[in-house]
Order: C-alpha cells, then sequence, then structure tokens
C-alpha cells in the first residue's frame, strides 16, 4: 500500500509544481487546483484515488509538500514549481545561515555561477545540515553548502519561507557560500 501511495504522492507533484495537464486540469494564478477536478482528472488517467486517499497522501506526507484551502476545495504544492505561480510567499528576514545540499559532482559548476534555481522558480535552502544531506543524496554522493543568507540579506537579497520551512530565494552567488564537511 506504501508504494502505491508514495507513487501517487509522486503524480500529484508533478502535476500541482510541473504538469497539470497530465491530470488534465488548470491551476489558478496562486497555483491552485479544484479537488474534485483533481481527483476526476486522476482517475482519467487510469489511477485509483477518492478524496479520503488524497487527504491522507496530503496529512502524511514526510516533507509536507500539499496544502489544502480552509474549506479543502483546493490543493495546491507548497512550494518547488517549475511553472509561473504565485503562491502568496511573503519576504522573511532568514537565518543568519542556511544549507543547501547538492550532489559532489555539480561543485565545480555551482563555484563557478553560483547556486541556481535549475529548473524552479526559486533555489531551495534548510535550515539544517541534515536536511540538506538527505537532499543531497537524492542526486549523487552529497556535499553540503553552507549559505550565508544573513550577509545576503543584508546585501538586499529577499528571502521566503515556504508553509512546508524550506527556504527560498531566486539565486546564491558564489561569494555566498562554501563547502563544509559533512
Amino acid at each position: 500500500m506504501k508504494n502505491k501511495k508514495d507513487s501517487m504522492s509522486k503524480f500529484i507533484s508533478l502535476v500541482l509544481r510541473h504538469h497539470p495537464e497530465a491530470a488534465y486540469i488548470q491551476l489558478d494564478e496562486h497555483g491552485w487546483a479544484d479537488v474534485e477536478q483533481l481527483i476526476s482528472g486522476i482517475k482519467k488517467t487510469g489511477r485509483k484515488i477518492n478524496r479520503q486517499t488524497l487527504e491522507e497522501i496530503v496529512r502524511t506526507d514526510e516533507k509536507q509538500r500539499y496544502s489544502f484551502s480552509e474549506d479543502k476545495t483546493l490543493i495546491r504544492a507548497n512550494q518547488g514549481h517549475s511553472i509561473s505561480v504565485d503562491v502568496g510567499l511573503k519576504e522573511q528576514e532568514p537565518p543568519e545561515f542556511l544549507y543547501h545540499g547538492t550532489a559532489a559532482g555539480f561543485y565545480e559548476s555551482i563555484k563557478k555561477q553560483g547556486i541556481k534555481p535549475m529548473s524552479r522558480l526559486y533555489v531551495h535552502l534548510s535550515k539544517d545540515i541534515e536536511t540538506a544531506v538527505n537532499v543531497g543524496k537524492r542526486h549523487g554522493k552529497p556535499i553540503v553548502l553552507k549559505i550565508h543568507s544573513g550577509i545576503m540579506y543584508q546585501d538586499g537579497v529577499s528571502f521566503y519561507l515556504s508553509e512546508n520551512g524550506v527556504w527560498l530565494t531566486k539565486k546564491v552567488e558564489p561569494k555566498y557560500f562554501e563547502q563544509i564537511g559533512i
């Protein structure tokens, strides 16, 4: 059962972050999808889902990727979009340091070009090293970059905190980070 739920969660992530058309739906300008249309669209793909399963996926997702509207008629991804949506992030002052996990193989390029959002709208940063290590592991041998986010913010760089605790910014220039041992 867990594998089916994980598979469904990944599909929902794909739909709500990158390709709403994969479930025959549209997102509004804030990334919200109608829950009933999402369920119906997912069923059109041959997958089995109902409201109870969707609510369980949202409630139990380890990364808290999704949010319902207050009346649970709408759902959206909290961050990680590759399509242009405004999830209503408010600029916030970050802690002095944040962390970014990546694969060792990407470090030479990152050292020269900085940390870029790549296919996403924002660079994702974590408040702790452990989370950064786990993110880096998804891409290969992990390394962790310590981000001098407090200095960046003082220099006028905007930061946002998503609903699930991920810090977001548009880019991190090389002068603002250093590799740390893990």
